[in-house]
């Protein structure tokens, strides 16, 4: 993906609580759009193969829950986690890592995803179709910086992790801050 670039114009179908149903699964369905995710906000976006899986649960979704305070201190007023699985499976997971500071972003279809041109398919580990590993910052809709994982082919054996790591983003933003500032 190339720096400058708008990103896709999305609707993602999301379930929110909403306390006024009442009963066991007090939840409905609601549309959010790229813009409400992007537009007026400096984020970062890091997106993975799936929820629940082992170096997305171990290493990047927590490294940017705990740096959360960090990223804030550079200028970033959101960090997102999206992959090509439904809102079900984005909010349970969520309540499972206890997230506080990121917010997931269902890519259920993969529409995003696909636009951004991220799908691969991982038939090969029985994934199905699934988004590459990466991070972008994005600045009122905008890719300002973006963060690749090496080898992106569909059925790659391997699953590699460090250009999409928080820490990787981080010292990005570090370093651009730095630079503007001298």
């Amino acid at each position: 993906m190339n720096v400058g670039v708008t990103v896709p114009n999305v609707t993602f179908k999301t379930r929110v609580r909403d306390e006024s149903i009442g009963g066991d699964n007090p939840f409905r369905w609601q549309d959010v759009t790229s813009d409400d995710y992007f537009k007026g906000k400096r984020v970062v976006l890091f997106s993975l193969p799936g929820a629940f899986t082992p170096t997305c649960s171990t290493y990047q979704l927590p490294g940017y829950e705990n740096g959360a305070e960090n990223f804030r201190e550079v200028g970033i007023d959101e960090i997102y986690c999206m992959s090509v699985n439904d809102s079900f499976v984005m909010n349970a997971w969520a309540r499972n890592q206890e997230l506080a500071n990121v917010k997931v972003i269902p890519d259920g279809s993969g529409v995003f995803t696909r636009q951004i041109g991220m799908l691969v398919e991982k038939n090969n580990v029985g994934f199905g179709t699934r988004s590459w590993r990466y991070a972008a910052i994005i600045n009122d809709g905008n890719i300002e910086a973006w963060f690749e994982e090496p080898g992106r082919k569909d059925n790659n054996a391997g699953d590699p992790y460090g250009e999409s790591s928080p820490e990787t983003v981080l010292a990005w933003l570090r370093n651009n801050a730095a630079a503007n500032a001298a």
